[in-house]
Parts: C-alpha cells; sequence; structure tokens
C-alpha cells in the first residue's frame, strides 16, 4: 500500500540540530575539577576555550551552590553568527546558568545558545583539563565536545 500526496519539507529538522551543536559547543566550558577534588570550589574564576577557540568562559559563583558561565572574549565570527541569532552582545553574555555539581566532575545546569537565542539543558563532566559537554535535543538526538581549560 502506498499513500500518495504533497511531500512537505521544512527546516525544523536543521533548526534541531543547529541547537544540538549549539547547545554542545557551548555547554562545556563549566567544568575544570577532577575527581578527586573538590569540583565546585576548582571551577570558581576557572577560564574555558571551544575547540575552535573562538569563545572563551570565565566560571563565578550565581548562588548557595550553583556556578554560572560569561563570555569574556569572543572571535568576531562567533559575534557575528550570535548577531544573526539575535543576540547582540555576545561578549559579556551569561551563557551558563544554574550549573551545579551532581557528582564528581560531573554538572548540569541550563545553557543559552546566542546562535538561536534559546536556553536549554546541559550536562558535562570535566576529566582534568579538559572537559566533555553533552547537549541533547528531544532526549535522544545528542552531540559532545572537549573543551579545554586555559586558566
Amino acid at each position: 500500500m502506498t499513500i500518495e500526496g504533497p511531500v512537505r519539507r521544512t527546516a525544523r529538522p536543521r533548526a534541531w540540530m543547529m541547537a544540538v551543536a549549539g547547545l554542545a559547543m557551548l555547554a562545556a566550558p563549566l567544568g575544570g575539577a577532577t575527581a578527586a577534588g573538590n569540583g565546585a570550589t576548582q571551577l570558581v574564576s576557572s577560564e574555558w576555550r571551544n575547540p575552535s577557540n573562538s569563545v572563551h568562559i570565565r566560571i563565578t559563583p550565581c548562588g548557595d551552590d550553583r556556578m554560572c558561565g560569561t563570555v569574556i572574549w569572543a572571535s568576531d565570527k562567533a559575534k557575528a553568527d550570535a548577531r544573526r541569532g539575535g543576540t547582540d552582545k555576545l561578549v559579556g553574555a551569561n551563557l551558563f546558568r544554574e550549573f551545579r555539581q551532581v557528582a564528581p566532575g560531573q554538572y548540569k545546569g541550563r545553557v543559552f545558545v546566542p546562535d538561536m537565542n534559546r536556553t536549554f539543558s546541559g550536562q558535562m563532566r570535566v576529566q582534568g583539563n579538559a572537559m566533555i559537554g553533552k547537549g541533547c535535543v528531544l532526549g535522544f538526538i545528542c552531540k559532545s565536545q572537549t573543551w579545554t581549560r586555559i586558566s
């Protein structure tokens, strides 16, 4: 049996994939502690860069047991991408909100994706000076990316 009729094409799947890519790219910089140490303490004032070195984030406390990440530097291309997505000022933007440690070296919170002007949930796992960020859309379309500590 075949079903005939018009095939509807939509950009929606592409938008979801862009959300996943953006979330994974931005979720990553909140780590920095090893499993042996106090992760929350070691994250404060740490700085991270994404794999393409186009965005740098500084982690600071933003509540009792929570940390936030603010963009301290971005390349011209990253700034232009953010503007196209509806975020006029990328440097100074609070991208990581209410991240808390859920296990040694593991964190969960909310991530603002400036390219999409939307906020998603995110998680990360820290291994020494590397942090693996993971973002998922619909719970099963996921992407991860490794960031590097710069201070």
